[in-house]
């Protein structure tokens, strides 16, 4: 096993979230590449080993990884799992549905890469992130209505972070019912639950056009009591869309927004 802060293994990471897991555990200087979507400073300038979705495995093993950090979080990934099973690369599966489960993914991830130690650091450091941000909790219980995607509209459900988090904070999803981790609804769906807030966290590109003033647009969102009280809000999918440890800064974000504290202006309500 590595000591703390040591890693002695060469990464390779298909996803965003595995990638900050892996910088998290001291690893950054491992990762020999990294998918096209990992946007953490620490590995600007890594090779690339293609989409999340759609990984080139012979670019991959031209890397020659000890092991490949491998990921079931969106659907379509499965491809990547399956491939470099045929292909003989070491890898390991992070597939969390929930804020507990990403810690329990950040020991998994320790354990395959061996520095065990410093995973249990941490988690340990998260979890007490968590407790403080948990005993911050907005009263009142506010409804609150996620959307991954605009266009069908797609929301998380029961088996999502995102439920869990929304709990945490205060809130409560609207669609915690919803037997899945995500799936599409109808905007009647949306009107008929009266969300107290409207989260906007669009995945992938589609993060450069979100835009609040979009939301009262739609066909009779304009009655819903969050859109005439300004509590539309766009969030950054690299803290809530992704299960590793920023979805603890999103907690304390999204805290921090329910309990109506003033929050950065990319993120704040605009007008049309």
């Amino acid at each position: 096993m590595g000591a703390w802060g040591e890693c002695p293994v060469r990464l390779v990471s298909l996803c965003p979230s595995n990638t900050e897991i892996a910088i998290a555990l001291g690893c950054a200087d491992q990762l020999v590449g990294v998918d096209d979507w990992s946007d953490s400073a620490e590995v600007a300038g890594r090779p690339r080993v293609g989409s999340d979705l759609s990984a080139d495995m012979d670019r991959i093993a031209d890397l020659k990884p000890d092991l490949v950090l491998a990921s079931l979080s969106v659907p379509g990934m499965e491809r990547n799992v399956a491939a470099l099973a045929a292909r003989r690369l070491p890898y390991v599966v992070l597939d969390p549905e929930t804020l507990e489960g990403t810690l329990e993914s950040i020991l998994l991830a320790g354990d395959a890469i061996g520095v065990r130690e410093r995973a249990r650091q941490v988690v340990g450091e998260l979890r007490d992130r968590i407790a403080a941000a948990a005993a911050r909790a907005v009263p009142g219980s506010p409804s609150l209505y996620w959307e991954w995607w605009p266009k069908p509209l797609i929301t998380p459900g029961r088996d999502s972070w995102i439920t869990e988090m929304s709990r945490l904070a205060g809130g409560r999803n609207v669609f915690a019912d919803l037997e899945a981790r995500s799936r599409p609804v109808a905007d009647a769906d949306v009107l008929s639950r009266a969300p107290d807030f409207v989260l906007l966290c669009w995945c992938g590109t589609l993060q450069r056009v979100q835009r609040v003033d979009a939301v009262a647009k739609r066909p009779g969102w304009d009655q819903l009591e969050a859109v005439r009280s300004g509590r539309v809000f766009t969030l950054p999918e690299r803290l809530f869309g992704r299960p590793g440890p920023l979805l603890v800064d999103g907690l304390q974000l999204l805290v921090d927004l329910l309990n109506g504290a003033q929050i950065p202006q990319s993120m704040a309500p605009t007008s049309g």
